[in-house]
């Protein structure tokens, strides 16, 4: 059954979540996927996201990244939300260490001892960047999938070394994120399955203008194939 949940982090945060259970049918796994929202928090495309996932067999937790600045945020994708969920993202990215991490790790730890196995995550737009981040630092993560992470090609975010497996998708006419800094990353991190597409920023997402069907197919192949992979399922 699909429902919202609770979980703690460690100082006592309450974030929710919405748990998406696998459904009569799906192939037996025992692993999981968190899903880390765009910024318009964990609306009803991010829901579907995690739904997906679930009936792929996975645990899919989707949790919401703005509950230590405003909980319970659902934007939609006209121009009034997308300000709206810029500065939400200011205000959580503004919070002292470990801000939101806190969170994606209350949510690895919940994904694990509720699937009994591995653990990926994949993060959409801001969720792709705090998916990157994970990967680096999140202890209990088995794999890390980006998509077009607003942010994770700069020098800053580029720096970092991830500990688990990652594969990262970006789109070619992404006016957020120049080509040339995608190919500056795959170059800084050899090891990461790096894969543009002839489409645009948020193309994953099916109630925005920038959807794309094919790329979207292709990705989420490519993603199905990399999770089965590392999560041994």
């Amino acid at each position: 059954m699909n429902a919202w949940i609770t979980l703690t982090s460690a100082d006592g945060t309450p974030v929710r979540a919405w748990q998406a259970q696998p459904a009569a049918g799906a192939p037996q796994r025992r692993a999981a996927v968190v899903v880390l929202p765009e910024i318009f928090g964990v609306n009803s495309h991010i829901r579907a996201v995690a739904e997906q996932y679930a009936a792929e067999g996975y645990l899919a937790l989707a949790i919401d990244t703005f509950a230590r600045v405003e909980p319970g945020v659902e934007l939609g994708y006209g121009a009034a939300d997308m300000q709206r969920g810029i500065a939400l993202k200011a205000a959580a990215e503004a919070l002292p260490t470990p801000g939101v991490q806190a969170d994606i790790e209350a949510a690895v730890r919940h994904a694990g001892a509720a699937s009994g196995g591995k653990v990926g995550v994949v993060g959409f737009c801001w969720g792709g960047l705090l998916a990157w981040r994970a990967a680096c630092a999140v202890d209990g993560l088995s794999a890390a999938v980006c998509y077009y992470g607003g942010g994770m090609t700069n020098q800053t975010e580029s720096a970092r070394s991830a500990r688990v497996p990652v594969l990262a998708h970006f789109g070619e006419r992404d006016h957020f994120i120049p080509a040339a800094g995608v190919q500056a990353f795959a170059q800084a991190h050899p090891d990461a399955q790096v894969h543009l597409y002839a489409a645009d920023h948020g193309f994953n997402c099916d109630q925005r203008a920038s959807y794309d069907a094919p790329a979207t197919q292709a990705a989420r192949e490519r993603t199905l194939a990399f999770f089965a992979r590392h999560l041994g399922a």
